[in-house]
């Protein structure tokens, strides 16, 4: 029976009401259709693969645009669309436009959603007004608009089948993650930790949008959802309270840790995985403490919210290393041994291996020869600080103290990489990760909590390493040894997700605006193309009509791109990244456009 509704719904892309449990199977029956990109990350382990390769090595240099088409909207286009079917499903920044669009009848517009938000939401937008993407389930297209109102649209219509409140821009909450559906729930997270929220995750009912569970970074046992027994860090319980003696009084109730990144999912162990990001204020002075639970890696349980273990990062966070990027899942062995691994690449500059069903720590090396902050983590697990980084006094924004300019520590506070997402391909055994390569100078002042208006209390300026001039690196990097396979250089950040595809390619965008295709073995350069603005969008792939296409949305913003795409011309604002990024716009220009590619008939 469900091979029937499978194929029914993936001719005519028809929305079909089923129980819960087997929505969630049909979830990952449609994701393992390489035709089809069905959820924000392609699949539940945020592999960003592709079993595609019509498009290969070989003959991706002859590569084309095949149909170009306009958002109408300006900023920073992050994500990438949904392809179900014959349908697909794009969208834009705020005011986040929603259209269906028929691959099958000349890519007429079916359906668009233009929500009215208050534009007030868009100043409390710390790093842009990007959306990361759109999430299916249940015959419906799921969005988080900036406004932190939850969208439910029927797949077929367009129609509002409900909406839920996910937050108070008020309090400078706001929307720009993607959701994930699993089972009969759908999962989001919330941005504000520049502005003192209580961040969380939070989980809603698939049908009605009622709230199910809510599981924030930091607080109370009962309100972080954990069982002082039973959910461990590092093999071990975290104990009563664990949060709450991290923290100065009532400080962590605007404590920050914010949960805008990506969540995987792994159905075999029932396990949810995502990280959350900077602990308030920047001036790490103002904030004693390990400030538990921001800068963590965390494995829920998607039907409780109840945390089996976790894992600090970067406990007393003082450079805005946000936890946040995605985790990505993979099956591989290390030293001869089967494992289940969690691979994440960190804002601090470290990439991590993790046994994802336990916690345990197996890798964490640096993926950028600069970072300096850190001589590295403590592996001994006899020590009392295992697992826990060493930081150089040098680059220590605590040890210089308020109002002292700590200069050149590397990576900057938006990291070696940020939300930009990595691709795994388990034909190389690889990941390929877009990075950013800059320091900072970074000074901490005081700064007084009102809500709704910015708590950052640090001010930044940003710049290439030392003697060098390029700002990113696009790498190949094995998550078992925790080394660089190959490194090629990039001007500027690639601020652009990655995608890695069977036909041994693997592709990403530069800000200046190139879609580029390398080979996944060596990193040569195959094939780039200028679209009309900068890219930070993440690059799809899918077939229809029997044919491979490629996609990407162009549209430069972001937190790197946020001088151009607010107009910012003071050096230091948009946190710093105005004037390290001041050059971009020798290359590129605003625009919101998806462009997609094939090979010639």
């Amino acid at each position: 029976m469900r091979k029937v509704l499978l194929a029914t719904f993936l001719g005519s892309a028809a929305a079909l009401a089923v129980g819960s449990a087997s929505a969630n199977d049909e979830l990952i029956k449609m994701s393992q259709n390489p035709k089809d990109w069905v959820m924000p990350a392609g699949d539940y382990a945020n592999t960003r693969y592709s079993k595609l390769n019509q498009i290969n090595a070989q003959n991706v240099g002859k590569l084309q645009v095949a149909w170009t088409f306009s958002t109408g909207v300006l900023r920073g286009h992050e994500g990438g669309p949904l392809i179900i079917g014959n349908m697909m499903y794009v969208h834009t920044p705020f005011p986040n436009k929603v259209y269906a669009i028929d691959l099958s009848q000349e890519n007429k517009i079916v359906w668009k959603y233009e929500p009215k938000q208050d534009p007030n939401v868009i100043p409390v937008m710390c790093c842009d007004t990007v959306n990361r993407g759109l999430a299916y389930g249940d015959g419906k297209i799921f969005l988080h608009q900036a406004d932190t109102t939850l969208v439910a649209l029927d797949v077929k219509t367009g129609q509002v089948a409900w909406t839920a409140k996910n937050g108070d821009p008020g309090k400078g909450e706001t929307g720009t993650s993607a959701p994930l559906v699993v089972k009969d729930k759908v999962l989001v997270g919330i941005s504000g930790g520049e502005f003192g929220v209580q961040a969380h995750l939070t989980a809603y009912d698939i049908k009605t949008g009622k709230q199910a569970w809510r599981g924030y970074s930091e607080g109370p046992d009962d309100q972080i959802l954990v069982d002082a027994e039973k959910t461990t860090a590092l093999g071990k319980p975290i104990g009563k309270d664990s949060s709450l003696k991290t923290w100065q009084g009532d400080q962590w109730k605007i404590g920050g840790g914010a949960t805008w990144g990506w969540i995987s999912y792994d159905p075999e162990l029932n396990l949810i995985y995502y990280g959350s990001g900077n602990p308030s204020t920047w001036n790490p002075k103002q904030r004693p403490g390990d400030n538990k639970w921001s800068m963590t890696v965390w494995a829920r349980n998607p039907d409780t919210g109840l945390a089996k273990w976790v894992y600090q990062m970067t406990p007393h966070d003082e450079w805005d290393y946000d936890g946040v990027n995605e985790m990505i899942l993979s099956d591989q062995s290390i030293n001869g041994q089967p494992r289940k691994l969690l691979t994440h690449f960190d804002r601090n500059g470290l990439a991590y291996t993790m046994d994802r069903a336990t916690g345990e720590l197996l890798v964490a090396e640096k993926y950028d020869p600069k970072v300096n902050w850190t001589s590295g983590v403590d592996m001994d697990k006899n020590s009392p600080t295992y697992g826990r980084p060493k930081v150089v006094t040098q680059y220590s924004t605590e040890a210089g103290g308020e109002d002292k300019n700590t200069k050149g520590i590397c990576p900057a506070a938006l990291g070696t990489k940020d939300e930009q997402p990595a691709a795994y391909s388990p034909d190389t055994q690889l990941f390929y990760v877009p990075t950013n390569h800059v320091c900072m100078d970074y000074e901490p002042f005081k700064v007084s909590y009102t809500a709704g208006q910015p708590y950052v209390g640090a001010t930044l300026s940003m710049y290439p390493p030392p003697g060098e001039t390029h700002m990113g690196n696009f790498i190949a990097w094995d998550g078992k040894t925790g080394k660089i396979v190959w490194s090629n250089k990039e001007q500027f950040s690639v601020w652009s997700g990655a995608l890695a595809t069977a036909g041994g390619v693997v592709f990403y965008g530069t800000l200046e605006g190139y879609l580029k295709a390398v080979d996944a073995k060596t990193g040569k350069e195959l094939y780039k193309f200028k679209t009309p603005s900068g890219i930070i969008g993440n690059v799809t792939t899918y077939e229809n009509g029997g044919k491979q296409y490629v996609a990407v949305l162009s549209g430069v913003g972001g937190w790197a791109g946020i001088g151009l795409a607010a107009g910012l011309t003071d050096p230091t604002a948009g946190l710093g990244a105005v004037g390290g990024y001041a050059a971009l716009s020798n290359y590129t220009a605003l625009g919101g456009t998806l462009t997609v590619f094939s090979l010639p008939n």
